[in-house]
């Protein structure tokens, strides 16, 4: 019995070590193959999407196909005769069904494929019937593989199929078949032959006429369902004759630029805070184009102390902390570490707006390491500048504010603005965009501009518009006095129709029975009013002010801007009534309290980045504006330039300018002798003077002076209110 124990023992360790390895092989085969398909499932996920994009349907089949030819060739079966033709037979119907699949596209989505772009047979099938030739060729493969399948009653078939076909030939079966399927097809909206799918989508990328020259094409009556989108429309038709210019012409939003670590900067805005005392916590992130927002609410300053406690025997045996007060961290001692938070976080500059209006935070704005360009079309497209467009004709796009969202403002309701930044901060560019805007929007009987440029290239593009008052933009220092004064006429003008008609401003005037022919608004913009105010100061201040005060209500609308914000070129009548005011980055933060009455525009990055203050606001809003490419430009006035209009271009108006240079002529005034006489009595007279002697005002008073310079009894001087050396004295010789 013990040594047939020993033996069973023996011949099951024998067992167990004969079939241990097998064990351990499959055991590690099935390992592998686990982190085999763990690793390489996405591929093969995509090398299937890539299948079905390419076979569609048919992958079943050829699949099937593919593995009966390899069972084939790992038996090596011997295939003689009839055997090659049923394999040869078996793959041309497998390629033709490709084919057939290929005539049929649902609307059906399988792994992320869509068969309404491709077939069901893939892009293979269509391939093969997308084409005449690649029908004529799937009929003939079926044909060889019926032949080569069934070679004894392929000839039976093939007889009796031309037989049938020639007799439905001649009674035209074959139409009223075609006509039933494609019936079917229709009524079930599932299945569409690839060739109806493309002569359908064909009507849809047809782009409709446009008028040349004096022609005038009959457009298409489309249905609600077929009429063309926005963006393919190519014309946008106006009163008149006039079509607006397609919001083609203008450059689509750029890209985006770089994901920041916002983040980040937020612990590091936290900690810098920490270091100095300040308890404060970061609550809202908004980033922009170009600068980034970070809202900090501030902590809180606990005063504590120490005090201890005793047993029953009066001996201290420990302290705890008792609150003694807390309250609110101050915002100024935010505000005072503008200079240490730019140095943690490694910016040129930031700008910390405390409180943001409407909200319980401080914003400290920080610029971004890649601002992303803000284009005008993006802005004008947005339902922000949709909604100001609907209910004004002079709806601006000014730019995307510190949160990404688009700002468009309303020039009817500010109604004049005022803009200023030195060289290079984009105060061009926004008056550019700012033209182009109105002039996408507005026809020349509903916006006509009047275009002062000193510099003589800013403004120089828009010249061959037909939206300018005059023949030209003005560009002579000297006529301008007399242009702002024709502009003045303009308005007391208006004043006496609108008294006529019994209405008070020009929406009115314009809705108003009576009138036979509206007017249109007037935008004067001025590129540079430091020029005009060194060489005309009191004319253009006193027609500035005057068109400020008075002619909002007539349509006319002031544009001014200059890249000198002194109080000697912005005086504070100008100010005063330019109450909304752009100020792009400026160099000291004296100017920007002469643009805005407080500081900020002198952090400003530049580059289009601007500081707007509404005519409702008591802050300003940080925005980046909108930028706008010569080429664009180019585009839009060529758009306007074009001679089909050429028939719809108004006359220009330059016999206002004639007019009132003729009005205003130098004129003998009444107070001409007292101020001779009163001249020879001294050895140096000034328009101060006269004034006070005289008891007249300041610019009666120039105007004396400048009289007496032409008669040559006083000096000449380039300042009109300076102190004149008198050339002439009672008992000199004439």
């Amino acid at each position: 019995m013990p040594s047939a124990r020993r033996l069973r023992r023996a011949r099951r360790r024998v067992r167990y070590r004969r079939h241990r390895r097998p064990l351990l092989w499959w055991a590690a085969a099935a390992v592998a193959g686990v982190a085999g398909a763990v690793l390489l499932f996405p591929f093969a996920l995509k090398a299937f999407q890539w299948c079905v994009e390419a076979l569609g349907w048919g992958l079943f089949p050829v699949l099937l196909l593919v593995t009966f030819d390899l069972l084939l060739l790992i038996r090596r079966p011997s295939l003689r005769g009839a055997g090659w033709r049923w394999w040869l037979s078996l793959h041309m119907l497998v390629v033709l069904g490709l084919g057939l699949l290929g005539l049929f596209a649902p609307r059906w989505r399988v792994g992320g494929v869509d068969f309404g772009k491709v077939s069901l047979g893939g892009r293979a099938g269509d391939y093969l019937s997308g084409s005449p030739m690649g029908l004529t060729a799937l009929g003939l493969l079926g044909l060889a593989a019926g032949l080569l399948g069934w070679p004894s009653g392929a000839g039976r078939v093939v007889t009796f199929v031309f037989g049938s076909w020639r007799w439905a030939w001649r009674r035209r079966l074959w139409l009223w078949a075609w006509r039933g399927i494609r019936g079917l097809l229709a009524s079930l909206g599932s299945l569409t032959p690839a060739g109806e799918r493309e002569e359908a989508g064909s009507y849809e990328r047809q782009t409709p006429f446009i008028a040349q020259w004096d022609e005038e094409w009959p457009s298409p009556v489309l249905k609600d369902e077929e009429a063309p989108s926005v963006e393919r429309e190519a014309v946008s038709a106006s009163k008149g004759g006039w079509e607006l210019p397609p919001m083609s012409l203008l450059t689509m939003a750029a890209e985006e630029g770089k994901p920041l670590d916002n983040e980040a900067r937020a612990r590091l805005i936290v900690e810098t805070l920490r270091s100095f005392g300040v308890d404060a916590k970061v609550v809202s992130i908004q980033q922009g184009p170009t600068v980034t927002q970070f809202g900090i609410e501030p902590g809180w300053e606990v005063k504590t102390r120490k005090v201890p406690e005793r047993d029953e025997r009066g001996r201290i045996v420990g302290y705890r902390t008792e609150v003694v007060s807390k309250t609110r961290v101050r915002v100024n001692r935010i505000t005072a570490l503008a200079n240490d938070l730019a140095l943690a976080l490694a910016a040129p500059t930031i700008r910390i707006e405390a409180p943001v209006p409407g909200r319980p935070i401080i914003g400290i704005e920080v610029p971004n390491s890649s601002p992303s360009v803000v284009t005008l079309r993006s802005v004008m497209e947005s339902p922000a500048f949709q909604k100001v467009g609907a209910r004004s004709r002079l709806a601006i796009a000014l730019g995307k504010g510190v949160s990404g969202e688009p700002i468009a403002a309303d020039l009817a309701r500010m109604p004049h603005l005022l803009i200023a930044g030195t060289t290079g901060s984009g105060k061009s560019v926004c008056i550019n965009s700012i033209i182009t805007c109105l002039l996408m929007r507005n026809t020349p009987d509903d916006v006509r501009f009047v275009l002062i440029d000193p510099k003589r290239v800013e403004l120089a593009p828009f010249a061959p518009i037909p939206h300018l008052v005059f023949s030209r933009v003005v560009v002579e220092i000297d006529e301008v006095p007399a242009v702002l004064a024709a502009v003045v006429r303009e308005m007391e003008s208006r004043y006496k129709l609108f008294a006529s008609v019994g209405v008070r401003n020009i929406e009115a005037y314009n809705q108003s029975p009576r009138v036979s022919q509206k007017i249109p608004y007037w935008v004067v913009i001025i590129d540079e009013l430091a020029d005009l105010m060194v060489s005309a100061p009191y004319q253009v201040e006193k027609s500035l002010v005057r068109l400020a005060q008075l002619a909002r209500a007539t349509g006319i609308h002031l544009i001014v801007a200059t890249q000198r914000p002194s109080v000697d070129v912005v005086t504070g009548l100008i100010k005063a009534n330019f109450p909304a005011r752009i100020a792009f980055a400026v160099s000291s933060q004296v100017d920007s309290r002469t643009i805005l009455d407080m500081a900020g525009a002198e952090k400003l990055l530049g580059k289009g980045d601007m500081l707007y203050l509404p005519t409702e606001a008591s802050q300003p809003r940080r925005i980046q504006g909108c930028y706008l490419s010569d080429a664009e430009i180019e585009r839009v006035v060529k758009w306007w330039s074009d001679d089909r209009f050429r028939h719809l271009r108004p006359p220009p108006l330059d016999q206002l300018i004639q007019e009132t240079t003729l009005e205003e002529a130098p004129q003998d005034d009444p107070l001409l002798d007292a101020a001779r006489e009163l001249a020879m009595l001294h050895r140096r007279i000034s328009p101060a003077t006269l004034q006070r002697r005289l008891n007249i005002g300041r610019e009666r008073a120039v105007r004396l002076i400048r009289l007496m310079e032409e008669e040559g009894l006083v000096a000449y001087s380039d300042d009109p209110l300076a102190s004149r050396r008198v050339l002439a004295h009672h008992g000199d010789p004439s």
